[in-house]
C-alpha cells in the first residue's frame, strides 16, 4: 500500500455548477463527471464545466459508449482520464490511451469474481477501479468485500470505490501492503445525487491526513 501521505482523492458524480466549485475549494485531486444517461449523475445535455483549478483532473465517466463520442466529450470538457465502467475491450482502452487520455477500467467486484479477466488490460489502464459488483453501474452505495483484494497481484494502481463514506474511511488501514493509489467517494459525501456535503468531504480529507500522521510516526 502507499503511505497514506500519498493516497488520492477523487469526487465523483459531480454536475451542479456552484457544488463543483465548494468542493474544488478543498482541493481533491481527482473530481469524476459522469456521462451516462441511465444515472442519476448523468451531467446533463447542456452541462457547463465551471473554471476549476488546473491541479485537479477532471475524470469523466462512461459505460459502454463509443470511442468518437469519448473522445469529442473529453475535448469539449477538457478531461484528463476516462473511467470505463462498462464492458469495454482492452483495443478501447488502447485507443483512448494513444489520443493521450489516461484510462481508468472499472472491475465489479463480487464473491466469484474471476480475476484473469484483469490481465489483458494491464498494457492499456493506467488505473483498475475495484467497486461493488450490484444491478447498476456505479452508485450501488455499498462496499464489497475487501479482502477479496488480497487475491490481486497489485501490479496496476487502484482507486477503491464501493460505499465509502466518513464512516468507514477509517478501515482502509486493513489495506496495508496494496496498491491503493486512490479512494473515490460519491454517493457517501452526497445530501442528494448530484449535491455533494461539503462537511462529509472535509471529515474524509481529515481523516486522511490522520492516517497520514500515523504513518510518518510508524
Amino acid at each position: 500500500m502507499a503511505p497514506y501521505t500519498d493516497i488520492k482523492l477523487k469526487i465523483c458524480g459531480m454536475r451542479d455548477g456552484e457544488n463543483i466549485r465548494e468542493v474544488a475549494a478543498l482541493s481533491p485531486q481527482y473530481m469524476g463527471f459522469i456521462f451516462y444517461r441511465k444515472s442519476p449523475r448523468f451531467v446533463g445535455d447542456d452541462f457547463v464545466m465551471p473554471a476549476i483549478p488546473a491541479s485537479i483532473k477532471k475524470v469523466g465517466v462512461f459505460v459502454n459508449e463509443t470511442t468518437e463520442t469519448i473522445l469529442n466529450l473529453a475535448s469539449r470538457y477538457d478531461l484528463t482520464l476516462i473511467q470505463l465502467h462498462g464492458n469495454e475491450t482492452p483495443e478501447q482502452c488502447r485507443e483512448l490511451k494513444a489520443k493521450g487520455l489516461g484510462v481508468i477500467k472499472v472491475f465489479s467486484m463480487g464473491e466469484d469474481f474471476d480475476w484473469s479477466v484483469v490481465q489483458p488490460y494491464k498494457p492499456v489502464a493506467d488505473f483498475f477501479l475495484f467497486d461493488t459488483k450490484g444491478k447498476y453501474y456505479g452508485g450501488n452505495a455499498q462496499a464489497f468485500d475487501w479482502s477479496l483484494l488480497q487475491q490481486y497481484d497489485q501490479e496496476i494502481p487502484f482507486f477503491l470505490s464501493g460505499g465509502l463514506s466518513p464512516e468507514n474511511i477509517g478501515n482502509i488501514t486493513g489495506l496495508k501492503d496494496m496498491n491503493l493509489y486512490a479512494l473515490d467517494v460519491n454517493s457517501g459525501v452526497e445530501d442528494s445525487p448530484g449535491v455533494k456535503n461539503i462537511s462529509k468531504i472535509e471529515f474524509v480529507l481529515e481523516k486522511l491526513k490522520s492516517l497520514s500522521d500515523l504513518n510518518l510516526k510508524a
